[in-house]
C-alpha cells in the first residue's frame, strides 16, 4: 500500500529537485560544483550582499582614450 504524500513531503522534494537543477545549470555554465553542495545551506540575501561588499575592490573611473591629436 502506498502512503499518501503530505504537502511538506512534496515541498521538500520540490526544493531538492530545484536545488539540484540549479547546481547542474551552474556546472554547465563552467562553475565548479559538487554533490556536497546540495546539502550546504544557501546564504541569505544579507549574507551574500555583505560577502560581495567585502570582496569587491573599489572601482575606479575608466581611463579615457587619448584624443586624436595626442597620438
Amino acid at each position: 500500500m502506498m502512503t499518501e504524500l503530505t504537502f511538506k513531503h512534496k515541498q521538500a522534494h520540490y526544493e531538492k529537485v530545484r536545488r539540484s537543477n540549479y547546481l547542474a545549470s551552474l556546472h554547465l555554465s563552467g562553475f565548479d560544483t559538487s554533490p556536497a553542495d546540495l546539502d550546504r545551506p544557501l546564504l541569505t540575501r544579507e549574507e551574500a550582499l555583505a560577502k560581495y561588499r567585502q570582496d569587491t575592490p573599489p572601482q575606479s573611473a575608466p581611463a579615457l582614450p587619448p584624443k586624436l591629436g595626442e597620438l
